[in-house]
């Protein structure tokens, strides 16, 4: 049966104006995403399949590039694809900003936070500065390099330009390690010890440098001792 023969109540689009998203499933939500079945499957019921691809998991699911839904799901093309991991991608840019817009950083939990939505699910390495005013809050973010699977680079030039121009009082870099190892390298080591100096010498506080190693995972340098 396709999903237009469904009780009208049924439909995923009828049942989201008629109780809200909270009141779909993960599934019902997908399909809207995907916009249409198969021949032989309902949006729903491909759905199911992304699902289970992705172990019935939405970090799993966040995780995956669009090309690899393609490549491994039937009735999956690019532009359902697509849709997928724009999806996924606002989900993480909207709890990105919650906790960017939350209260000011006390701990490097609380700064991990802002950026756990960013970097966690990526499969590259990426190095990013966190912006922050006298009382600790976050007044702004920005990506300084993209690498492979294994490292980036920052240019520590560009970090420190961005931190003047935006005022800001307080840095704080990021990057991740998509293998989850959570254990500084000897470049994370140098170029820690090249943000600080840079920043002291422009007046200017080098809080932390925090490692993001997957969902829940992250090593700060500073609560390690080892600014």
């Amino acid at each position: 049966m396709t999903i237009k023969s469904w009780n009208e109540d049924d439909r995923p689009r009828e049942k989201m104006l008629q109780k809200g998203a909270s009141g779909l499933s993960d599934a019902e939500l997908l399909a809207i995403l995907i916009g249409s079945g198969t021949r032989t499957l309902s949006a729903v019921e491909l759905a199911r399949e992304v699902l289970r691809f992705a172990n019935s998991n939405l970090n799993e699911l966040g995780r995956l590039d669009a090309r690899d839904l393609v490549r491994n799901i039937k009735g999956i093309g690019p532009a359902k694809a697509v849709n997928i991991a724009a999806a996924m991608e606002i989900g993480r840019r909207r709890s990105s900003l919650c906790a960017e817009n939350a209260a000011p950083i006390k701990s490097s939990l609380s700064a991990a936070e802002i950026f756990r939505h960013v970097l966690a699910d990526l499969d590259h390495e990426e190095f990013w500065l966190l912006m922050l005013n006298n009382a600790n809050r976050a007044i702004g973010k920005t990506k300084l390099s993209q690498g492979g699977l294994t490292s980036t680079v920052a240019d520590v030039r560009i970090g420190l330009k961005h931190a003047i121009m935006n005022n800001a009082t307080g840095i704080m870099i990021f990057h991740n390690h998509p293998s989850g190892l959570c254990r500084p390298s000897r470049e994370d080591m140098d170029i820690t010890a090249k943000f600080k100096q840079a920043a002291i010498t422009m007046d200017i506080r080098f809080l932390d440098h925090i490692i993001i190693c997957g969902k829940e995972d992250y090593y700060s340098f500073s609560d390690n001792g080892l600014l």
